[in-house]
């Protein structure tokens, strides 16, 4: 099958897929990209895409195709899936940039391997606004070969790399790293409801914060969301949920505790259970204000 030039595949137009897309178009890329969401299709069109019915159709379409899809099921379902990827020849690369299950992405790339299909881990750490920008990091897990043959369309996507390592360790290396930061929000969020019972406005708390010690990126993308209240979702609850509970899963296996990340996801399944799983994860703050003695 003959692919058109220059066209990157997206399945997956989500916050992530869109915020690529939106970085695709504006390199000179033709995308084409599939969502299940009759909206995410067309505002893929809106952009300047194009939008494709099926997932057949995106691998018909491009030879190199992003994944920006919810978790490793939907990755599975994607690329092995009767209508999926595989079903299409012409597929030469495959780039998941989902928080996914290591060991079952170790198998794919495995699989993948044997039939000739390069498969690149490249899970952004950052916003979908920071995506958007070319700012958020691409931690990059898989082989060499596949990641320079790839190179044009990972540059695209952001200058900030680091090659942690083979297939799951892109995985592994987002799952550590989110950990870290998602803890920093949620701190973030109990320090400013303490500030308030202590008489200390948020924005004075947040001024406070960004200019001493205890300041750190999540303060810095996330204080004035907690501040003004506006929680439109740059990232979500749910989601973020989803990756926690994939920490706790790998550290179950290899016996090791994680007390503070079992906090923080009783948190965010009492924010998703109040309503508030579809907000931006700044809204932690809000269950936070919730949790009363």
């Amino acid at each position: 099958m003959t692919h058109a030039q220059n066209t990157i595949g997206i399945v997956g137009l989500g916050l992530v897929g869109s915020a690529l897309a939106q970085r695709f178009l504006s390199a000179g890329w033709h995308v084409t990209g599939f969502d299940l969401s009759e909206q995410a299709r067309e505002d893929l069109s809106a952009l300047g895409g194009q939008a494709a019915s099926t997932v057949a159709a995106v691998a018909e379409a491009a030879s190199c195709v992003v994944l920006a899809v919810f978790n490793t099921d939907d990755v599975l379902s994607v690329v092995e899936g009767a209508q999926g990827l595989l079903s299409v020849p012409g597929v030469r690369h495959i780039i998941d940039c989902s928080t996914g299950e290591p060991q079952a992405l170790e198998a794919l790339a495995s699989r993948l391997r044997g039939r000739g299909v390069g498969f690149i881990e490249a899970p952004l750490s950052g916003s979908s606004q920071q995506i958007a920008a070319g700012t958020a990091t691409l931690l990059l897990g898989g082989e060499s070969e596949a990641i320079m043959q790839c190179a044009p369309v990972l540059s695209a996507m952001s200058e900030h790399q680091v090659h942690v390592g083979s297939a799951g360790m892109g995985a592994r290396a987002k799952l550590a790293t989110n950990l870290v930061l998602g803890l920093n929000r949620a701190v973030l969020a109990e320090g400013m409801v303490f500030a308030e019972q202590l008489g200390i406005t948020p924005e004075k708390f947040l001024a406070l914060v960004l200019a001493s010690p205890a300041t750190s990126g999540a303060a810095q993308a996330k204080g004035r969301m907690m501040v003004s209240g506006d929680f439109t979702p740059q990232s979500r609850i749910r989601q973020h949920l989803k990756d926690v509970d994939l920490m706790l899963a790998q550290a179950a296996a290899l016996g090791q505790k994680l007390p503070l990340s079992e906090t923080h996801a009783a948190l965010m399944r009492a924010a998703i259970a109040a309503g508030d799983g579809e907000l931006d994860n700044a809204a932690i703050v809000r269950e936070l204000r919730r949790q009363k003695t």
